[in-house]
């Protein structure tokens, strides 16, 4: 009889993995200055560094059944570590908007990988503690967003915005280094179930993921433009997001310990949803004096929500195969939904001269969300 393998294994390496997924784009939005003056950059083209990696990430994360077929896990998360670091070092050697765009694809792709393949691997590897190290995983997303968001620019003062974007490069190569050794042996790939295109259930998990990620998307790239255009001190409006950041690392961590004691997930759902919609509604009537609870409300809201969808797609699945082919589809559909969010947002911006719009807008769609998970409970977890 074989022994499960220790889940403080897997801990460790949901953590490591997912410090990496961020950074590609939460590096950026400290440094858009320096950016669009040192690479004459416009706001379209600044725009694309958030909602194009976004994209390529939705767009690869629909491939996950198949590339989980073609290369099993192993292969498929070493890849997406790879590119990453390969996007990161390449910005090295950025001179033109036009370069720095493709890295963002690069690395999206990258990061597309390791999200699609990473909670298959997690269900596989530790059916009993899938749920929790889910949100280990997805803590250490929101983790490497604050430690990203908080470095790039004491980095850049100290080597260069250039070197500060390639230095991301060294944990990628660390994790993909833990990643080949812990997982030695070796990973058959399955034969997977295709995508759930014509099942309502997957759908409408697909709309709740893409909501939510894209109230995350939405403040990653708009909410220092929004207190700047405020009036606030630009390093004054960076510091909000690196506390919102941090705040969200503390509601996954929360998510990830508590969770089992919800069997029925709607409960903490709908606490959440709850406080997103406050922390919007604080932006929008009253954004400088109610700054600081907005944040928190934000980050906690926000920071649960997104483990919560993944685990709430999980408890839908029964085996490895579903949970690829299911999550490959959740995040595929609903990355590309929240890619549209700071595109969107931009555009509104333009035309209106404010961003309160743009959070009225995504505050309908998070009270959505209340009628959305209805169906979520665990006698209809099935799809």
């Amino acid at each position: 009889m074989k022994n499960r393998p220790s889940p403080i294994g897997g801990a460790i390496l949901a953590i490591l993995i997912g410090l990496n997924l961020r950074p590609i784009m939460a590096s950026i939005s400290p440094l858009l200055k320096i950016l669009q003056s040192d690479l004459t950059l416009d706001s379209r083209q600044a725009s694309l560094l958030t909602t194009f990696p976004v994209m390529m990430m939705g767009l690869f994360a629909l491939a996950g059944a198949w590339l989980q077929r073609r290369m099993g896990e192993k292969k498929g998360i070493a890849l997406g570590l790879l590119l990453i670091a390969l996007a990161s070092l390449n910005r090295f050697y950025t001179n033109s908007a036009t370069t720095l765009i493709v890295t963002a694809a690069i690395g999206g792709i990258g990061i597309a990988l390791a999200q699609a393949l990473m909670p298959a691997f997690l269900k596989r590897r530790y059916p009993d503690n899938a749920g929790s190290l889910l949100g280990l995983f997805t803590t250490g997303i929101m983790g490497g967003a604050a430690l990203s968001s908080a470095l790039s620019v004491p980095l850049a003062n100290l080597f260069g915005w250039r070197q500060s974007l390639a230095l991301a490069a060294i944990p990628a190569i660390i994790a993909c280094a833990f990643w080949v050794i812990f997982a030695h042996n070796p990973n058959k790939p399955s034969a997977l179930t295709g995508l759930p295109f014509k099942n309502r259930r997957a759908w409408l998990l697909m709309a709740f993921f893409g909501i939510g990620t894209g109230a995350y998307t939405l403040v990653l790239a708009w909410l220092p433009p929004y207190y700047v255009e405020l009036g606030w001190p630009a390093s004054y409006a960076g510091y909000l997001l690196g506390i919102l950041t941090l705040t969200e690392v503390v509601a996954g961590l929360l998510v990830s310990s508590l969770i089992h004691h919800f069997p029925d997930r709607r409960i903490p759902l709908t606490l959440v949803i709850l406080l997103t919609l406050l922390g919007l509604g604080c932006l929008i009537t009253t954004p400088l004096s109610l700054a600081f609870p907005a944040t928190i409300l934000l980050g906690l809201g926000i920071g649960a929500l997104f483990p919560l969808s993944l685990i709430v797609a999980l408890d839908h699945t029964h085996s490895p195969k579903e949970a690829g082919s299911l999550l490959a589809f959740v995040q595929g559909g609903g990355y590309l939904i929240a890619s549209f969010m700071p595109f969107f947002a931009g555009i509104l911006r333009d035309e209106m001269a404010t961003l309160r719009l743009a959070w009225a807008g995504m505050a309908v769609g998070i009270a959505l969300l209340f009628i959305l998970c209805r169906p979520f409970s665990p006698q209809r977890n099935h799809l």
